[in-house]
C-alpha cells in the first residue's frame, strides 16, 4: 500500500551553521561594535537565545539571522518568537523556540483536512509525523499537494514515500 510521511523536522547542522555565520557577521559589524550583541543555540532544549543592548540592536540582529537563515535554506516559519526582556543594566535578551515536528493540533489538522478532502487516502498520527496511505500514488500526490496549500504556518516535508 503506498504511504508518506508528513513532518516538519529541523536540518540543525545548517541551523548551527547559520548561528555561526551571524554571530561572526555581528562582531566584524562597525553597527555592533562595543556591544554584546549575540545568539546562542541550546539544541536539547530547541531554543535560540538572541543577546543585545537594547531593542533596536535585537531587531538588527534578527535580520542578520534571518538572512543567514535564508541563506542555508532553514525556513523562518520553524522560528517561534519570545518576547524580550531585560537583564543586568542595559542588556536585553529575548528567548526563541525552534518548533520541531508535527504538534499535536496540527497533526490532528492534517487528519481532519484529509477526512474532509474525499480523497482516497487516510492519515493516521504517528508521534510528531501524519503517516498517510492510499491505493494510488496518484491519490498520495494530490494529498501532498491539499496539505501543502491548507498547512501554511509551519514548513512541511514529505519523505518516507513508499510505492
Amino acid at each position: 500500500m503506498p504511504s508518506f510521511d508528513t513532518v516538519s523536522e529541523l536540518n540543525w547542522v545548517e541551523i548551527k551553521n547559520a548561528l555561526d555565520q551571524s554571530n561572526k557577521e555581528i562582531t566584524n559589524r562597525f553597527d555592533f561594535k562595543g556591544s554584546d550583541s549575540r545568539v546562542e543555540l541550546n539544541e536539547k532544549e530547541k531554543t535560540m537565545t538572541v543577546f543585545a543592548d537594547d531593542d533596536f540592536k535585537i531587531a538588527q540582529v534578527d535580520e542578520v539571522l534571518l538572512n543567514k537563515f535564508a541563506k542555508r535554506s532553514v525556513d523562518s516559519r520553524s522560528i517561534e518568537k519570545g518576547k524580550p526582556e531585560k537583564i543586568g543594566g542595559d542588556k536585553m535578551k529575548r528567548v526563541d523556540t525552534l518548533k520541531d515536528g508535527l504538534e499535536s493540533e496540527i497533526a490532528k489538522k492534517v487528519v481532519k483536512l484529509l477526512k474532509d478532502s474525499k480523497l482516497k487516502v487516510s492519515g493516521s498520527i504517528q508521534g510528531t509525523a501524519v503517516r498517510v496511505t492510499g491505493d494510488k500514488k496518484d491519490n498520495l500526490q494530490a494529498a501532498m499537494a491539499l496539505i501543502k496549500k491548507d498547512i501554511t504556518d509551519l514548513p512541511l516535508q514529505f519523505n518516507n514515500f513508499r510505492d
